[in-house]
């Protein structure tokens, strides 16, 4: 008597949570497909951003060709002074023209010396002066300073290595004579005297001030280099997220890159009103 009432309980109980198991079976299905769902949007979306950072990386080390880039615009040869085809952003380009025409109209001529530069082009820049080539200060580096070591530090009194330039981004002008003794001459004094006053007008920012307290390494001054700030900022945090000193290689001498802080001393030791 006891064991039928005892399955007779049972009985009850079952019925009461079939409903309940049911549901749970059914619920089964769903929850594991949803979980799929979700660990392969979560896998789609670390894939997205993996190969939206290898690009970025691509572009902030200058690994393209300006010329196929829908964003990138030739430098009108009215304002081309340097001898072969430039590159500049849009935006920058732009820029630059409505500050030329204004500067024209104090009686200032603007002029591009140097635009773009991708890796292959800056790399060759920096092969030359290291492999004595390209003079500096009238002296074939190569023979008058042997050491390796002090030779990358004395090139980069103005020159970047590849894949470390700002160049690279199409936001950096050089003015008129990427020369310090330009600037030195009276025309030369009157066109920095007016970008100093009025770049800043048109986005444009002197990205390598004199040396000092908020400055205190990297280049020396160059008074020609000027970034179109509204898109260089941005370029220069990527940059600074992005970019290990191991990413940067592939031209004479990198063995010596350990020796210096090209990242922070170099790309980032800017002039603060540029950031």
């Amino acid at each position: 008597m006891i064991l039928l009432e005892m399955i007779e309980m049972n009985k009850n109980t079952f019925k009461k949570i079939l409903p309940s198991v049911v549901f749970i079976l059914l619920l089964i299905p769903i929850v594991t497909s949803s979980l799929l769902d979700f660990e392969q949007n979560r896998l789609e979306q670390e894939h997205e951003r993996t190969k939206k950072e290898a690009e970025q990386k691509i572009y902030l080390m200058g690994k393209f060709d300006p010329v196929e880039r829908s964003d990138f615009a030739l430098v009108p040869s009215e304002y081309n002074i340097a001898g072969y085809q430039m590159y500049l952003r849009k935006e920058a380009l732009d820029a630059f023209e409505d500050m030329a025409e204004a500067a024209g109209k104090d009686e200032i001529e603007l002029n591009i010396a140097s635009a773009t530069r991708n890796f292959d082009y800056q790399k060759s820049i920096w092969n030359k002066k290291w492999e004595g080539i390209t003079l500096i200060d009238g002296k074939d580096l190569s023979k008058s300073i042997p050491d390796e070591e002090e030779r990358f530090e004395k090139i980069l009194e103005y020159s970047a290595v590849p894949g470390a330039s700002r160049h690279h981004w199409g936001t950096e002008i050089d003015i008129n004579d990427a020369t310090p003794e330009y600037f030195e001459s009276e025309s030369g004094q009157r066109v920095y005297e007016w970008l100093t006053k009025n770049a800043p007008s048109f986005g444009f920012c002197q990205t390598y001030t004199l040396k000092g307290s908020s400055r205190p390494e990297g280049y020396n001054e160059e008074k020609w280099h000027w970034s179109y700030v509204p898109l260089s900022k941005n370029f220069t945090q990527d940059y600074k997220k992005l970019i290990k000193k191991e990413d940067i290689s592939g031209f004479d001498g990198d063995e010596y890159i350990s020796s210096f802080d090209l990242i922070n001393d170099y790309v980032l030791g800017i002039n603060p009103d540029c950031i």
